[in-house]
């Protein structure tokens, strides 16, 4: 195992990994700077950040360039986002899976949900074969986060919810993940329950109502996740910024960016 992908992995452990989501090398760069261990894509920013609605509208191609500026920019272990695999065949996701990790990533998120219709979720045999495919073309050291949506899209009725959840993520461990990611929960008895029974670590999609990152810890999670929250933040102040300038008479917004040679320092050339 390769000595990223062999750290990346050591730190799905107790206190949580924290993983403030970026969508650029230049986000990537100031994560890696405000002390993340690692970095961890999130594809809604990434699509946005290229002029794509998030949703598997971007390609392949344009999302492993912006894995591979990614890991150039920063030293620690990269995970990435890739959707539902960026294509429908197991084939094609066993393709995007190898680019990716040649693109430097030593991780990869991969959601059930099915691109065509966001309420429905593929079936376990469907999504089973997509997972084994991810470690067939990322290999061995690939550090597999399988996303399981039915908290987030209200995929099941709400009684049904954990035993659901639960039943995928023992169907996914089977067909090679390495850890479970469920988005859509953030009530502490709930997530407590997902952690005893589900045999993997597991990853919360954290943010505003959500339980504090200690107590998520004492609660056992092993990776905490912002998802597109940060990418969201930065373009609401885009939009605060312009209209204090536009409709207002102000440029207080921008006072507190990231000084011009702090910025350029943290890249690359």
């Amino acid at each position: 195992m390769n000595e990223k992908a062999q750290r990346f992995r050591a730190l799905h452990a107790t206190p949580a990994l924290r993983l403030p989501n970026c969508w650029d090398a230049a986000s990537a760069a100031v994560i890696e700077a405000a002390g993340a261990p690692a970095v961890a894509t999130t594809s809604a920013g990434v699509a946005w950040s290229l002029g794509f609605p998030d949703g598997d509208a971007l390609d392949r191609q344009a999302a492993v360039d912006a894995i591979a500026r990614i890991a150039r920019a920063v030293d620690v272990p990269v995970t990435a986002d890739i959707e539902s695999g960026y294509g429908e065949r197991p084939s094609d996701v066993a393709e995007t899976a190898a680019a990716v990790a040649d693109a430097g990533a030593v991780g990869v998120n991969i959601e059930d949900s099915d691109p065509t219709d966001a309420a429905v979720l593929r079936s376990f045999g469907e999504q089973s074969e997509r997972i084994a495919a991810v470690r067939h073309g990322a290999g061995a050291d690939c550090y597999i986060n399988a996303r399981i949506d039915i908290y987030l899209r209200g995929a099941s009725e709400k009684a049904a919810q954990f035993s659901a959840t639960v039943a995928r993520a023992t169907t996914y461990l089977k067909a090679g993940a390495d850890g479970i990611f469920v988005p859509g929960v953030s009530d502490a008895e709930t997530i407590a329950a997902l952690v005893k029974a589900i045999d993997a670590p597991l990853n919360v999609l954290a943010g505003p109502g959500a339980p504090a990152p200690s107590e998520l810890d004492r609660l056992g999670v092993a990776r905490i996740s912002l998802g597109p929250s940060v990418a969201a933040a930065a373009y609401a102040l885009a939009r605060r910024a312009a209209v204090g300038m536009l409709e207002g008479d102000s440029y207080d917004e921008v006072a507190d960016g990231v000084d011009y040679g702090t910025m350029n320092g943290l890249l690359r050339t």
